[in-house]
């Protein structure tokens, strides 16, 4: 290994503060004060959690001690790359990726091409990259994975928002994200166009079915207490299964209704029911074949769980285009 250009940088020590790369294409606006529900396409991790949260993807995949590379790749070897759309697409985790290469090559040159929350077809670049080959290959995959998981979320929200253009409807994700990367979830929800749920248990209060199983069944009470407690200003939102619980929630002073797993029909006449008193949210088993039906109802919010838990990664591949 060349002791004037290390194209794999030790692994960092405690403490130890990452190189500032260089960066044709300025990244997006870091972290931001976050509502409850509705929040700007602003990156959620500062600078120091970006190279804390890659740090540990590439330790974890030791890219450090790269055996592969390091016995093939001569440590002179300098190299341009790109980043390739292999399938039409939304981008997300941009920050991510390049930290990764920035980690392991800390005089990398990258030009951003498509910014996180862009459209793109197969064939479009989303970044080139200018550096030591060693460096590039060992974060390929840890770049990568960050890309194609982030923007696979970022995509399915575009289809699911698309289908819904021209309703009044929104599109909503849900608590159910991987544990660990809540945050960056919901971002590439935002990314697609989408609109975060709660963040958490504390930002809102969402009275479910065991809830009320676990009193009764007292909409009244449950919504009561809920408003004593939280904090003003805190929207209490009532799961509802018939239309029978849809008017206690409203009566109850609730200020949303979930409709769970309702019909057609019972979305309509829940809609009507609610219409100027409460918000109204479809949830359960929505899918692309649905969403159009279900917000032609007349509901301002639809929640879909796929956003984050199912969305299959986007195609995206790492192309070299000269040494």
């Amino acid at each position: 290994m060349s002791a004037s250009h290390p194209p794999l940088r030790p692994t960092p020590s405690s403490g130890q503060l990452a190189l500032t790369p260089r960066t044709i294409t300025p990244l997006g606006t870091r972290a931001v004060p976050r509502s409850a529900l509705t929040l700007s396409l602003a990156f959620p991790l500062s600078d120091a959690d970006v190279a804390a949260q890659v740090r540990v993807a590439l330790l974890e995949d030791q890219a450090f001690n790269d055996v592969s590379t390091l016995a093939t790749v001569v440590s002179s070897r300098h190299v341009r790359s790109a980043i390739v759309a292999r399938r039409d697409g939304v981008i997300a985790g941009v920050p991510l990726a390049v930290e990764a290469f920035c980690q392991l090559d800390s005089a990398v040159t990258i030009r951003v091409e498509a910014e996180d929350g862009t459209r793109v077809k197969a064939g479009d670049l989303v970044m080139h990259i200018s550096g030591h080959a060693r460096g590039m290959l060992s974060a390929e995959r840890t770049a990568l994975n960050y890309l194609q998981h982030l923007s696979g979320i970022a995509t399915l929200t575009r289809r699911f928002v698309d289908a819904v253009t021209g309703t009044s409807a929104h599109i909503l994700d849900t608590r159910k994200t991987t544990p660990g990367w809540r945050a960056l979830e919901k971002y590439a929800v935002r990314a697609g166009g989408g609109t975060n749920h709660r963040m958490d248990l504390r930002s809102g209060v969402l009275i479910k079915d065991n809830h009320l199983a676990a009193i009764g069944g007292d909409i009244a009470m449950a919504v009561s207490r809920a408003r004593g407690l939280a904090m003003s200003g805190t929207a209490i939102e009532v799961e509802c299964d018939t239309l029978e619980q849809v008017v206690a929630a409203v009566v109850a002073g609730a200020d949303w209704v979930l409709l769970d797993n309702m019909s057609i029909e019972q979305l309509r006449e829940a809609v009507a029911r609610c219409r100027g008193q409460v918000i109204t949210e479809a949830s359960g088993g929505v899918t692309l074949d649905t969403v159009r039906r279900i917000a032609e109802t007349g509901v301002d919010r639809i929640s879909v769980g796929a956003l984050t838990h199912s969305a299959p990664a986007l195609d995206l591949g790492l192309d070299f285009d000269g040494l």
